[in-house]
């Protein structure tokens, strides 16, 4: 390819393993592609996996754009934030009218609008694509999330269809609206991952710390869940963990790492839009907080020491506990995914984005992190109703809820009882028991507001805001 100008379908900027690996996927189905770098090592890297002329590398960025076919489409793998700000700096003095950037990381959607809008000033299109499927995902399959420019995304789209991981014969990759729809989406689906994430560690501790399991009986049931209605790719690696020997020592890895969980800020983000946009997304919240609380390592040492509570054994006969709490996650994957497709919904029509919830869970359904059985019911329940507020009012999955809630109230009491934190699985009997109340005690709060600071409140049996001179206080 040396020398041979304007003939690759597609230049990528970012050459570390999940840009290379794309990069790769993307010639396994035919295409030219071109890597730039700033590291020469990374460059190096890319040409010695020796696809000939189907994939090229270059440190100089005036020779990488050279290469590219008009309009130029210049994909976009390097971390969200400034690094995005500097390569999109430097790339605006090498393109033309009418070329297509796509960033395909992890970047906020305010910062796509912003990229957005100083692109359009220079007549170059702007995409935003969330990836999901790590690097595994983008060099057989990933969940490809593209929003912004339509007519931009048709450059790419048969790329990405084909790029993209398949289910039952459908690409898991769709255009899904305008603006940063496509960021917001891989926002959001990274927001359910951390939830899901949580209440899979909870459901960890009420077996090892309550119920004494070992690592291999703990491998066995979550591989057995990993084949039941609970399957999943975060089901079927947790139970692939905790068969995992630990080279540096005798024994399981598990039980030599530390009990610290770090964290890259989108699910943080999702909770925080989340907020804004007045939709609640409880089992998030809960779990970013246990994150935060995960990372007080030497206070919660410390405390151990000083505050008692019940003894954290359970006594209730194991296969009777296994079988509840099997029953409890799969009300809390549905109750879990329901508040995100929610806040999906709620920023749809904030943003403008035109999102169809119906093909946001048939693309999760492959190459992403939390892709499940369950999509294919949400799918179907979107497919049925595209408007409706929340999964949790579809016929079937009320009905499901119903028949499931008992074990996942009993299992909350089960852990509450022994001392052992669920506060992601008590969320999402929270959500579920608010968001079926007719009526909740908020009017008691909206009395002390306007009792202490004369915010006024509304009634039930006649419209406007009302402000009351509230008797004060005795002594």
């Amino acid at each position: 390819m040396p020398g041979n100008n304007n003939v690759c379908d597609l230049g990528l900027v970012g050459l570390g393993v999940m840009g290379r690996n794309f990069i790769l996927n993307l010639a396994d189905h035919g295409y030219r592609v071109a890597g730039y770098d700033k590291d020469e090592k990374q460059v190096a890297a890319l040409k010695k996996e020796g696809y000939g002329n189907s994939v090229d590398a270059s440190s100089s960025l005036a020779e990488f754009i050279a290469k590219l076919k008009k309009p130029r489409a210049v994909m976009l793998l390097v971390p969200a934030g400034p690094p995005v700000d500097s390569v999109i700096d430097d790339l605006k003095t090498g393109l033309e009218e009418g070329d297509i950037i796509i960033d395909g990381g992890n970047s906020h959607f305010t910062d796509t609008n912003r990229h957005t809008r100083e692109l359009e000033a220079h007549g170059i299109r702007f995409i935003g694509v969330g990836i999901s499927g790590g690097a595994d995902g983008a060099r057989h399959g990933p969940s490809i999330m593209p929003g912004g420019q339509e007519e931009a995304y048709e450059r790419i789209r048969e790329m990405f269809e084909k790029a993209a991981a398949h289910v039952d014969g459908d690409t898991c990759t769709t255009y899904l609206g305008t603006g940063s729809a496509g960021h917001y989406v891989k926002m959001v689906h990274n927001g359910i991952e951390y939830a899901l994430m949580q209440l899979i560690a909870e459901s960890y501790d009420i077996l090892k710390r309550g119920a004494g399991f070992t690592d291999r009986q703990l491998h066995d049931l979550y591989s057995e869940w990993a084949e039941s209605e609970l399957n999943s790719f975060l089901m079927e690696i947790t139970a692939t963990i905790f068969a995992q020997e630990d080279t540096k020592g005798q024994g399981r890895l598990i039980d030599k790492i530390l009990d610290e969980a770090r964290q890259k800020g989108t699910g943080k983000w999702t909770s925080q839009d989340a907020m804004d946009l007045q939709s609640p997304v409880l089992t998030v919240h809960a779990a970013v907080a246990m994150r935060h609380m995960s990372a007080l390592k030497d206070e919660r040492e410390a405390a151990e020491k000083r505050l008692s509570g019940p003894e954290r054994r359970i006594g209730t006969d194991p296969q009777e506990l296994t079988a509840r709490l099997k029953r409890a996650m799969e009300f809390a994957y549905i109750v879990a995914f329901a508040q995100g497709f929610s806040e999906l919904s709620v920023a749809s029509r904030e943003y403008e984005y035109g999102l169809n919830l119906a093909d946001v869970a048939r693309i999760w359904r492959g190459g992403c992190i939390i892709r499940a059985a369950l999509l294919n019911d949400i799918m179907e329940a979107y497919s049925r109703s595209p408007d409706m507020h929340s999964l949790l009012t579809d016929g079937k999955f009320a009905g499901r809820l119903e028949e499931l809630q008992s074990d996942a109230r009993e299992i909350v009491a089960i852990a509450t009882r022994h001392g052992i934190p669920v506060t992601a699985l008590s969320s999402v009997v929270s959500y579920f028991d608010s968001y079926r109340s007719g009526w909740l005690p908020a009017n008691l709060v909206q009395a002390q507001r306007d009792f202490f600071g004369s915010h006024t409140y509304e009634r039930v049996d006649e419209k406007g805001s009302f402000h009351t001179q509230w008797n004060k206080l005795e002594g």
